[in-house]
């Protein structure tokens, strides 16, 4: 890592579309939910304890901002939810993506996505090549909308290797299909403007 960057070894993104979640039609449209990930080096892999991470957290500003490109131009569509996540390899421990995920992280992905005001839902763990990891969704501009709730589900083909990192960032269009639990809406959030 030099520069403030991270070495990637390989992005991945994928793309799911989601039709129908009953016999009800959702009249709103098709659910897409995008995952966007970078396999980056870790350079603080087999080295111990190391009390200074800011190198992490610096380097996930460009990382956090490209990321966050990639997941609106594959979305096709304005981002209504987002999230973050990542997995660090054996050789790293946990507090190594803690590191790339922070609000530098975040506030880079919100630059790239064109906004949003709530926090950020995040996850990370410790894991091996191929993990499977949940990446909780929530509404981009307030997060006591529940009909946002949500999760992408990632695994990312031969990552992370033991010295590398998995950061991910995860961007869907819509709320779930027919969601119905009550609780804030997007227009009472704010998200939906009256037509003049």
């Amino acid at each position: 890592m030099g520069q403030d960057r991270f070495e990637i070894r390989k992005m991945y993104s994928q793309v799911e579309d989601v039709h129908s979640a009953s016999d009800k039609v959702d009249t709103e449209g098709v659910l897409r939910k995008v995952a966007v990930c970078a396999v980056v080096k870790n350079p603080f892999a087999g080295k111990g304890y190391v009390e200074d991470l800011s190198p992490l957290t610096r380097a996930s500003e460009a990382l956090g901002y490209q990321l966050g490109q990639l997941a609106v131009e594959l979305l096709d569509g304005p981002v209504a939810g987002y999230g973050k996540g990542g997995i660090v390899g054996s050789d790293g421990e946990q507090e190594h993506v803690n590191a790339s995920l922070t609000s530098v992280f975040g506030n880079a992905f919100r630059k790239g996505i064109g906004g949003g005001e709530a926090w950020i839902s995040s996850v990370t763990k410790t894991a091996g090549e191929g993990t499977v990891i949940d990446v909780p969704v929530a509404y981009k501009n307030d997060v006591w909308v529940r009909s946002h709730y949500d999760a992408v589900e990632v695994r990312v083909p031969g990552a992370p290797r033991p010295d590398e990192l998995v950061i991910i960032a995860t961007v869907t269009n819509r709320g779930r299909l027919n969601a119905r639990v009550g609780g804030k809406s997007a227009a009472e959030a704010g998200e939906e403007k009256v037509a003049e």
